[in-house]
């Protein structure tokens, strides 16, 4: 996480909340007991930003300082919402494509996909508010400043915007290697959001019990499974090329 999205001690998270700065992730330190960081978790929960309660030392190495118990990361960027991003995408010739990160948890290949997404012209990235990985310094650098071009929309659930998402005739794919149909089979040509899991445990069982297909590459080797950036790039990139971009 880079030094200049964080913010620590309680007073300065304290103003940073009050002057609206987007709060991406809040850590606090475990056990504590301080009524004005009580205000700052209360304040933090009512807009479902993601709190992790760790240890002392996990601050200190977040910090290399006095942080009072509490460390904030603001987000370099702005949250669209999900009725929007649609909207906008329903608007334009070209037929809608959104990408859907399912608990995605480490920074640079947040990062990564991001890069790959503005290079194939989806029109939004839904995050959930969480459990995923924060908007950083890192995800910044590793998206080489892609995450400044395009739409991130952040849900308090995945499966609300699924079926928001139908509901807005839109179809839903999910990459999988639990299915035997193979990406290639697949029709995109027509609008789509693309579901892609966790580094550890892909797409939730629950996520996948709503989707409208699912989808998995074809793996060759011993190796059963591929990087999320990179399974991310073979999805967006089929979908370019049956589009004829």
């Amino acid at each position: 996480m880079a030094k200049e999205n964080i913010i620590f001690g309680i007073y300065p998270v304290l103003e940073a909340i009050k002057s609206e700065i987007v709060i991406d992730k809040l850590f606090v330190q475990k056990g504590i007991n301080n009524p004005k960081i009580d205000e700052i978790v209360s304040t933090m929960e009512a807009s479902n930003v993601s709190i992790s309660l760790v240890p002392e030392e996990k601050l200190y190495k977040l910090t290399h300082s006095n942080h009072q118990g509490v460390v904030a990361f603001s987000s370099p960027i702005d949250f669209f919402t999900l009725e929007e991003v649609v909207e906008k995408a329903q608007n334009q010739e070209s037929k809608p494509l959104f990408l859907i990160l399912d608990q995605i948890s480490d920074v640079r290949n947040f990062g990564a996909i991001i890069r790959t997404a503005e290079c194939t012209k989806v029109d939004a990235i839904i995050i959930q508010k969480k459990g995923g990985a924060p908007i950083s310094g890192d995800t910044v650098k590793t998206s080489a400043g892609a995450i400044f071009k395009i739409p991130i929309c952040k849900v308090d659930h995945i499966k609300d915007a699924i079926f928001y998402l139908q509901g807005s005739d839109i179809k839903v794919v999910a990459a999988t290697e639990k299915t035997q149909e193979s990406l290639y089979n697949v029709d995109f040509n027509q609008p789509i959001a693309i579901v892609m899991g966790s580094e550890g445990k892909g797409v939730s069982k629950s996520v996948l019990s709503l989707v409208d297909q699912k989808a998995a590459l074809p793996l060759l080797g011993e190796i059963n499974s591929l990087n999320v950036s990179v399974a991310s790039g073979a999805f967006l990139y089929e979908v370019t090329r049956q589009r004829g971009l």
